[in-house]
């Protein structure tokens, strides 16, 4: 089993930043993607970033506002964000995979975090 703890999340102006972390432990051995997904209220969850082989990648919509990197002697992923919109406002999942080369299917992601809370208030 692969466990994975997200942090960083919380209450943010408008235009303001966020960084959020994942850490990973268990069976880290197996994991070969890290993404990040989040779920707003009401609605389905969607890719946001994902860290793979190296290789950062984020949803077309986010470029140059969200950044994913991660370091892979710490099995850690973090999601910087930027000029945050109240649209971002969701539950972020930090989710882990076996397979090389991001998806933005969340049933590609094996493992999943609890979650972190991120707000943007206008």
């Amino acid at each position: 089993q692969v466990q994975l703890v997200e942090s960083g999340g919380g209450l943010v102006q408008a235009g303001g930043s966020l960084r959020l972390s994942c850490a990973a432990s268990g069976r880290t051995f197996v994991v070969k993607t890290m993404g990040w997904f989040r779920q707003a209220s009401g609605k389905e969850r969607e890719f946001v970033a994902a860290w793979s082989a190296g290789t950062a990648h984020a949803a077309d919509s986010l470029k140059g506002r969200f950044t994913v990197s991660g370091d892979n002697a710490k099995n850690t992923v973090y999601l910087q964000m930027s000029s945050l919109k109240p649209e971002d406002t969701a539950v972020y999942y930090c989710a882990a995979g076996n397979l090389v080369g991001y998806t933005v299917a969340p049933n590609a992601y094996s493992y999943w975090g609890q979650g972190t809370q991120v707000t943007v208030s206008s």
